[in-house]
């Protein structure tokens, strides 16, 4: 990340006035925040997005200090009880967890997501962007994932460690899934930097990785954290066949291919790890998270679904998806 996003309303503008005084108690106390009543929108993502990525990379100039912060740790609550709240309420009636299993494995014959947008008819543009949106979680992905591994014991804990070592690379740093995608952005003429787009990609793409970080970072929340990623490892696998196969036709190359063609097998071997070896051994161990596994396969529909709807609406329309266009692209 080069420099730190512009400020999208009163609660991240507070944030980052905060932050950039130096460090703790070296200035003004946090101003008093804006409305709450829009989880969705812009300004409460992102200032959620910038209390975690303290978590994670830190933000350029801001002291690491700041982490374990009391006062932006109690704000960084007040934006995620709205946040969680508006999850959990898209995402009701939760099915039961074989349900939701079983509806992630079945792929609907007339899908209409994202990438049966770019494989049907998507140009180089939208790919660009496409990658532009998920760079936010791909570019550390499985770093969020990682907080789930100290919370749960036993056989899942054990294969959870298998699946996460193989997003790493399995030993080798060059096949590191991060470093494959950017590859990926550089074949598309995309910058690689961390963090390097943040001011385009919009709140639903913020969402997304804000919902699996605060997942990850609260232990009461460890049975949701596991089904959002088992949804994630079980659904990628035909995606990214899809994916795959579009980026070739829009002159990704071996390169802008490579970081897709790794996760349809990878993940095909990582639905089977996910459901039997983490799941089933984890509600074997402790029955009552059969729920909460559940609603984390729930909420990652919620998100992901209106991430999809904000691709799709302002594709069709002939809009960007992003809050504006690349630089090098039409407007």
């Amino acid at each position: 990340m080069s420099g730190l996003p512009a400020p999208r309303g009163p609660l991240s503008a507070a944030v980052l006035a905060l932050l950039t005084t130096g460090p703790p108690g070296a200035g003004r106390p946090l101003a008093a925040p804006g409305s709450l009543a829009e989880p969705w929108g812009e300004d409460h993502q992102l200032a959620l997005h910038l209390c975690y990525e303290l978590h994670d990379r830190g933000l350029p100039g801001v002291s690491d200090l700041w982490e374990w912060d009391p006062e932006l740790l109690r704000f960084r609550q007040e934006l995620e009880r709205p946040f969680l709240a508006a999850v959990r309420a898209e995402a009701e009636p939760v099915p039961p967890l074989r349900e939701a299993l079983e509806a992630l494995l079945t792929e609907p014959p007339d899908g209409t997501g994202p990438s049966h947008f770019l494989l049907a008819e998507g140009e180089r543009r939208h790919a660009r962007e496409y990658l532009v949106h998920r760079s936010v979680y791909h570019l550390k992905e499985a770093d969020p994932q990682l907080w789930i591994l100290p919370r749960i014991q036993g056989p899942a804990q054990a294969v959870l460690t298998a699946i996460l070592y193989d997003e790493y690379g399995a030993g080798r740093p060059e096949r590191a899934h991060a470093l494959l995608f950017a590859r990926m952005m550089t074949a598309f003429d995309l910058d690689p930097g961390y963090g390097h787009y943040l001011d385009l990609v919009p709140a639903p793409t913020l969402a997304v990785v804000n919902l699996m970080t605060l997942l990850g970072l609260h232990r009461a929340l460890r049975g949701a954290a596991v089904g959002h990623f088992a949804t994630v490892e079980i659904t990628s696998s035909p995606g990214s066949a899809r994916l795959a196969a579009a980026l070739e036709r829009l002159g990704g190359g071996p390169d802008g291919t490579l970081f897709y063609r790794e996760h349809i097998e990878a993940d095909a071997v990582h639905e089977q790890l996910v459901r039997r070896g983490v799941i089933e051994e984890l509600v074997a161990a402790e029955p009552e998270f059969a729920r909460d596994v559940a609603f984390g396969t729930a909420a990652a529909g919620v998100v992901d679904g209106r991430f999809a709807d904000r691709l799709l609406d302002r594709w069709r329309a002939g809009r960007t998806s992003l809050r504006s266009p690349l630089p090098d692209d039409p407007v």
